[in-house]
């Protein structure tokens, strides 16, 4: 059959309209609906991440496309009795020219979505980002041969639309369900990436080689040989199935919900200055504001040592953006900070960057709790939070502080309101004072913060 006479007949070219009506739709409703589009091109960006985004709600859209549409083509060659005509062409051929459409529907689900992100985005496609889109590919193949082996034995025209319903609902519902091993081999990767992750070899390998062995075995039964090398062949395949599908439900039955095997710190990052020497990423929405993050932390410091505060200047100060989920510690020469979530266009801007300083550079001479507990005493904290108020002050970094002790208070003290209001009074008052002055109300603060917490422990 010619390409024209191909095309005409297919299904997968008279019903493109339906299916690729909805891909747009939905790439526009799904992605956009909690992200706007100002929003997401603010950063930070990651190609290996907006690829995976893009695709996670079209998976199983596309395999219950082409197992449908495949279902139909077999269909279609049982009822005109190709396989019984004489073999002027193996069934391989044959498969392969009916299915050539189906597929490349299939492919065409997936890739479109990802080529609108990667345009919207303007992000380069590298061989890491696109590693799920083969993913997506191959299994796509290995639906469009189950499902032409389904429509062998079927009525297509039941069994084709309850095929892509079955598949969709099949690959959507396992993601919902345990064991947890099912999420990890349906075909739709359960685990999300961060900036600067991409998936190691073996998470897109198991959902890929879990489906393909059915399909490979499937396709074994259209080997034309004879009748007892048949029955050899299939019995083989059917046990190497078996066997595939029983050894990559073991090995992703050892990873968790959303928590395949990820390698991480990929992102690429530019870097200023000596002592401190800040580094950020290079897509992460700030890196065009670099000389401005660096100038503000080190303005900060300088800030902060004439008020009197005890400062260690870091070696260098690295954006945590780079480390992906697994956030890093700052020790005193190394610090990591939000500085892209911060200084980006999504962020609360310089004022973030100090309030980042702030938190980091100034310390108390003991440690206090990282949250409050119902029926311990928190008589430290008016202290605790009027020093560190007074230090927000000279760095001009005070909103954002007063935002977050105004959430941690609602939730703990029923007078929150006269908690803070005593807190922002002390470090006001503080303020007035004469400069040689206020550093030393700042450690007195400290030292009565730290003799609070103490007795609260005992």
């Amino acid at each position: 059959m010619n390409l024209r006479a191909r095309l005409r007949t297919t299904p997968a070219v008279w019903t493109a309209p339906l299916w690729v009506g909805i891909v747009i739709f939905y790439f526009f409703h799904a992605l956009h609906l909690e992200d706007p589009y100002e929003e997401v091109i603010a950063g930070p960006l990651w190609a290996p991440q907006q690829v995976a985004q893009s695709l996670f709600y079209f998976y199983a859209f596309a395999y219950a496309i082409t197992c449908g549409l495949a279902v139909w083509e077999g269909g279609r060659l049982r009822r005109d009795g190709v396989w019984t005509l004489a073999p002027g062409r193996s069934r391989f051929r044959i498969a392969a020219d009916v299915l050539l459409p189906v597929v490349c529907a299939g492919w065409l689900i997936l890739g479109l979505p990802v080529v609108m992100r990667l345009i919207e985005t303007r992000l380069f496609p590298t061989p890491q980002a696109l590693a799920p889109l083969l993913l997506g590919m191959g299994l796509v193949a290995a639906w469009a041969v189950i499902g032409c082996a389904l429509g062998q034995f079927t009525t297509r025209l039941i069994s084709a639309p309850l095929s892509a319903v079955a598949v969709y609902y099949l690959i959507t519902k396992t993601g919902q369900v345990d064991p947890v091993w099912l999420r990890h081999v349906s075909g739709a990767p359960d685990t999300s990436l961060d900036f600067g992750e991409q998936y190691r070899a073996v998470t897109l390998l198991v959902p890929f080689l879990f489906t393909a062995s059915v399909a490979v075995a499937v396709a074994v039964w259209w080997l034309p040989a004879a009748r007892a090398v048949q029955h050899g062949a299939r019995a083989g395949a059917c046990a190497a199935a078996v066997a595939f599908m029983v050894l990559c439900a073991h090995a992703a039955s050892g990873w968790g919900y959303g928590n395949g095997p990820i390698s991480t710190g990929h992102a690429s990052a530019r870097c200023a200055g000596t002592a401190p020497r800040v580094c950020i990423a290079d897509t992460g929405g700030a890196q065009d504001q670099l000389d401005e993050v660096r100038g503000q932390i080190i303005q900060s410091l300088a800030t902060l040592r004439r008020a009197g505060v005890k400062v260690t200047v870091p070696t260098t100060v690295t954006d945590s953006l780079l480390t992906g989920r697994h956030k890093k510690r700052s020790t005193r020469t190394e610090w990591w900070l939000p500085l892209s979530h911060q200084a980006g266009d999504n962020g609360p801007g310089m004022t973030g960057v100090r309030y980042g300083v702030l938190l980091t550079a100034v310390h108390f001479p003991c440690s206090f709790p990282r949250t409050f507990k119902e029926g311990q005493s928190a008589d430290w904290v008016v202290n605790h939070d009027a020093a560190l108020l007074w230090a927000a002050l000279v760095v001009d970094a005070d909103e954002p502080y007063l935002a977050w002790r105004r959430g941690e208070y609602g939730g703990t003290f029923q007078n929150a309101g006269q908690v803070l209001a005593k807190v922002e009074q002390r470090a006001h008052d503080a303020r007035r004072l004469p400069t040689h002055r206020q550093s030393a109300w700042f450690r007195t603060e400290q030292q009565k913060a730290c003799r609070l917490v103490q007795e609260t422990a005992r």
